[in-house]
């Protein structure tokens, strides 16, 4: 759980390039309301704060493409056909883990291919030290005091694992990448395995 305040300063700070594991309920379709942002508005959920956690952190590569969005949070909420964000609300429903912060470990630097942007990164290791030092503010912003980091694909953990101290978080956990070309529910299965949670 967290306070409105801590909630509206996160929006305003980095809510651009954030957001948390929480959507609207899935309708028909898989991939229905994956996009629906009434969701994070006060206003309409008051519940909202009471699931929202900053001591789990998913972490993700990078934006796949070039995007400004129009909302706060709408990050991991594309509603894009090629995207694949609809397995992430099927995998962590009902979980503890629902609610989780969400972000990027590489901000503004939109690019589909992760091997384009591990290319990137080795040319330029600077980068690297840049994006996790950015990393460290945004986790102390959120107050997330030794937090579980989820690491969404090899690429991620493989920066995370190396980059950060072990002293900065209680675990860190890879994950695989919610794109791979599984079904919704072998994708949930994986996921529960790698959790630790009981397969259902």
């Amino acid at each position: 759980m967290i306070t409105r305040e801590q909630y509206q300063s996160i929006g305003t700070n980095y809510g651009h390039v954030c957001s948390w594991a929480f959507w609207e309920k899935v309708d028909k379709k898989p991939k229905s309301n994956i996009a629906s942002m009434d969701v994070f508005d006060l206003d309409k959920n008051s519940n909202l704060l009471k699931t929202l956690q900053t001591d789990v952190i998913m972490v993700a590569l990078n934006f796949s493409r070039d995007i400004t969005f129009q909302k706060l949070f709408m990050n991991f909420h594309d509603s894009n056909p090629h995207a694949q964000d609809f397995k992430i609300r099927y995998a962590f429903e009902e979980t503890p883990f629902y609610g989780a912060y969400m972000t990027d470990i590489i901000k503004d630097f939109p690019m589909l291919s992760s091997k384009d942007v591990l290319s990137h990164l080795k040319a330029n290791p600077n980068d690297v030290t840049t994006q996790l030092n950015s990393f460290r503010k945004e986790i102390a912003f959120i107050t997330a005091d030794v937090p579980t980091i989820l690491a969404f694909g090899k690429q991620t953990f493989d920066i995370l694992k190396k980059g950060l101290n072990e002293n900065e978080y209680l675990s860190l956990i890879q994950l695989t990448h919610y794109s791979h070309h599984i079904s919704k529910e072998d994708y949930r299965k994986e996921i529960h395995i790698q959790l630790g949670i009981n397969v259902s």
